[in-house]
């Protein structure tokens, strides 16, 4: 699904010149939940807008398996970014409006998407009268609304607090389970790293490389059971350790 070759990306010219990435090379299936782990800075937001095209690469190359000209993925900001004049039905909507898409089909697919996210009951409430959590759950029934094959989310749940976070994090793995995408997560927490992931990469400091993929052989579905599991534990326990060596 995600074919990644001897990507670098390098921001400004001369004494100003900073090296994000070094050659990173990744190959993620179609329908794996990936989880990307780094020390701050090390160019884990830069891959992701990579992916989804919201940067140019200065080297290698991207292959999503599609020949669509358009880019087959949905983006959750770690901001929701909603349109604070519209409802949470028409946020959700939004990205079908600019699409064309007829309006009895939009409205199918609006709904499903806010049962499925657990936003019924306020598909006219404006982002301002939602929490944070809610708020955040309608922009991944946005990023959702055209069936991308991949969803890329960076840091989506750092911003509200740790029971929400945990409850949206069960939800992610619901939306995954049913709608089979293929995932790719940003998060500094190897507890949700762990949790959610069918794999785990782990990134160096800047200039950011692959530094170890781990496989998370942690049985599905997950659930608070998971986080009693020795393997969930000496996963994260790897994680940790691997992501102090760079300090120590």
């Amino acid at each position: 699904m995600i074919k990644i070759k001897g990507v670098t990306k390098t921001f400004g010219v001369g004494a100003d010149r900073v090296n994000a990435l070094t050659p990173v090379d990744m190959h993620i299936e179609k329908g794996e939940f990936i989880a990307i782990v780094g020390p701050s800075g090390c160019g884990k937001s830069t891959l992701l807008r990579l992916i989804a095209g919201l940067e140019d690469v200065t080297d290698g190359s991207i292959d999503l398996g599609s020949k669509d000209k358009k880019r087959p993925v949905g983006f959750v900001f770690q901001d929701a970014v909603l349109l604070p004049w519209k409802t949470v039905a028409e946020n959700i909507r939004f990205p079908l409006d600019t699409s064309a898409v007829p309006r009895s089909v939009s409205d199918a697919k609006v709904a499903e998407l806010i049962a499925l996210i657990g936003l019924t009951g306020f598909e006219r409430a404006l982002p301002k009268q939602l929490s944070g959590g809610m708020r955040q759950r309608a922009a991944i029934a946005r990023a959702l609304a055209d069936d991308p094959p991949i969803l890329l989310m960076d840091e989506p749940f750092s911003a509200v607090d740790l029971l929400t976070r945990e409850t949206l994090n069960d939800e992610l793995l619901k939306i995954w389970e049913q709608t089979g995408k293929t995932i790719v997560l940003v998060t500094h927490s190897v507890e949700e790293a762990a949790y959610l992931g069918t794999r785990v990469m782990v990134m160096s400091a800047r200039p950011g490389r692959l530094r170890k993929t781990f496989k998370a052989d942690i049985p599905q579905p997950r659930s608070e059971e998971t986080k009693r599991d020795p393997r969930y534990l000496d996963l994260v326990s790897e994680l940790r350790t691997m992501m102090r060596e760079p300090v120590l």
